[in-house]
């Protein structure tokens, strides 16, 4: 009988390709489940009139959700994952909308094998470079992320090196500004009360008082078509609970800094994402977020780049009961009126 699973370190190969993969068609059903998920206070997702106003047509899709779809989809070839370790120059380069159907692409850019040493077994970073299209084959999102895989031979030595120097660490300014949307940031600035851009200083910081709790991380794995079997089997798992997938963590700090700023429209590109720490079910999130830069735009609003730290207080079944680690580094930019 064959085993059916994901490939092993060994069996990567620089410029394969997996685009096999189902394309999503993202419904009203998708945009429910991530809002019990997580609440998340995004006003366009949320007002559809408001949505139409600003950007010309209802049902904007939140783009975390979108990042998530997007993920997912790229995950058949991490599926024996340990742990994503980054996400690199991701951004956002067309709005989705209800109704859109997503096409996603995976190319593995690099490998190098972790450094041998005694008593671990074998594994590998996987450099994966993802695009995402619509119906209409415009390009909606770019990113590359960097799984750590396994190799079938616990002691296997490969010789893998690549450099990963060709990943930016973020990406080109012009590509950001290229995918701003054509919205009207004047409606937006009338009708939803501030911070707009005009009111948020560099170097301000913040600190969300109100923690959240993960709960039903399998549920956004299986919803998003995500294969990483650590995510929903606890023996496949490095630890001693179900890993929680990074793509949860993030979701729920985007949530949060709305909290900061509630005037906020959306996340044009992530520069970096660093997953500092793994999660697991019921530990209890807080976030702390720093406006680093801003940069305004001729339609009056502009781009804040914000630096998002997430801690996690470990659940009393989690390794190290009560706890307190950082887990999440995020660096991202975002668009206000």
């Amino acid at each position: 009988m064959s085993l059916v699973g994901g490939p092993w370190f060994e069996d990567f190969e620089v410029g394969e390709r997996f685009d096999d993969v189902p394309a999503v068609t993202v419904t009203e059903a998708h945009t429910v489940a991530y809002q019990g998920l997580f609440g998340d206070r995004s006003r366009l997702p949320l007002d559809y009139e408001l949505c139409e106003q600003v950007t010309g047509r209802r049902g904007l899709v939140n783009n975390s959700l979108v990042g998530n779809i997007a993920i997912g989809a790229s995950t058949v070839p991490s599926q024996r994952v340990l742990g994503n370790l980054f996400y690199r120059g991701l951004v956002f380069r067309q709005p989705v909308f209800v109704g859109d159907t997503l096409r996603v692409s995976t190319e593995v850019v690099a490998l190098r094998q972790n450094r041998i040493k005694a008593g671990r077994a074998a594994s590998g970073m996987v450099a994966l470079a993802i695009d995402v299209f619509n119906q209409r084959d415009e390009q909606v999102m770019s990113f590359a992320r960097c799984p750590m895989i396994p190799c079938r031979d616990p002691a296997a030595d490969t010789g893998r090196a690549d450099s990963f120097d060709g990943i930016a660490e973020g990406f080109d300014p012009a590509i950001l500004r290229a995918s701003i949307p054509d919205w009207d940031l004047g409606a937006y600035r009338s009708t939803v009360g501030g911070p707009h851009f005009s009111g948020i200083e560099a170097g301000s910081g913040y600190r969300i008082e109100a923690r959240d709790t993960v709960t039903s991380a399998p549920e956004l794995v299986r919803m998003t078509l995500n294969l990483a079997m650590t995510h929903t089997d606890v023996k496949r798992s490095a630890y001693a609970q179900r890993l929680v997938y990074g793509g949860h963590t993030i979701s729920m700090a985007a949530a949060q800094i709305l909290r900061a700023f509630p005037g906020m429209l959306s996340i044009l590109g992530w520069h970096h994402c660093d997953h500092t720490g793994p999660v697991f079910e019921a530990d209890i999130l807080s976030t702390m977020v720093r406006a680093k830069s801003v940069e305004a735009l001729d339609t009056g609003g502009g781009i804040a780049h914000l630096h998002v730290t997430v801690d996690a207080e470990r659940s009393p079944d989690a390794p190290e009961p009560g706890s307190t680690v950082n887990v999440l580094d995020w660096e991202l930019a975002a668009l206000f009126a």
